[in-house]
């Protein structure tokens, strides 16, 4: 007879299982991407839950009470879990807010609707290298700060801020009335290095499968292609991302 436990697997770190721990993400300090609640849990603290969320604009998932049993992993959940952030997102006039006390024109990433994780992460990690100020990811259709995130990259999370947004197009609109220039990659626009990318600059890479989008790309000022010579014709989101940022910082060192 083999009485060999079963390991033990552990829920994610930025996972919350039940209610009462739920409620406190939602009300203290942590940055909640988003709960999950089980299918006809609707009774009792689970209102409130949902209530808080809705106020504090938190994504609401509907799951069947099976998904939530896989996902909780042996944890008590109660019919709700939390993902968390590991880390606290800020708001986009403290991003602007960190050029002006470093006396610098903003540098901004805008991500439209990224998917994977460790894209994410990459960007974050290139992010701090290059000297951006701040990075900008939708609230929805788009993947937040988790702890793939934040371990892909290597600790730039901590000091890379990040702040979530609601419409894109309005974002965009208002940091054009702060005097930023707005530029999207895409296979259509000028090749990068042709580009200025000294001034003021709101930088959009799509995401991995659509790019930017039509709506997005409508309201930039000029759009920057990577020039491929090989036989594929893109490039993975993180690289081109590198690439752009890099390029921009180059830019403004060059000019002084």
């Amino acid at each position: 007879m083999d009485n060999k436990k079963s390991p033990v697997r552990e829920m994610p770190e930025d996972m919350v299982a039940g209610r009462n721990a739920v409620m406190e993400a939602l009300k203290g300090s942590r940055s909640v991407n988003k709960i999950m609640v089980a299918k006809g849990s609707n009774e009792g603290s689970i209102k409130e839950i949902i209530a808080v969320a809705k106020e504090k604009g938190v994504n609401i998932m509907y799951m069947e009470r099976s998904k939530i049993d896989s996902m909780a992993r042996g944890i008590r959940h109660q019919g709700v879990l939390a993902q968390v952030a590991p880390v606290q997102y800020v708001e986009l006039e403290d991003i602007l807010q960190i050029a002006r006390d470093k006396n610098e024109p903003p540098f901004i990433l805008l991500l439209d609707e990224l998917e994977d994780p460790h894209n994410l992460g990459a960007l974050l990690r290139t992010a701090d290298a290059a000297g951006v100020h701040g990075v900008l990811i939708p609230k929805r259709r788009s993947v937040p700060l988790s702890a793939t995130v934040a371990k892909t990259s290597a600790g730039a999370v901590e000091y890379v801020p990040v702040a979530r947004i609601g419409n894109m197009v309005q974002t965009i609109r208002r940091l054009k009335d702060e005097g930023l220039w707005v530029a999207a990659a895409d296979m259509d626009g000028t090749d990068y290095y042709e580009a200025d990318m000294t001034g003021p600059l709101l930088l959009i890479v799509g995401s991995e499968g659509h790019g930017v989008g039509r709506l997005v790309k409508e309201q930039c000022d000029f759009v920057v292609r990577i020039p491929m010579m090989g036989k594929i014709n893109s490039l993975n989101a993180s690289v081109a991302g590198s690439i752009l940022m890099y390029e921009a910082m180059k830019q403004r060192i060059q000019r002084g």
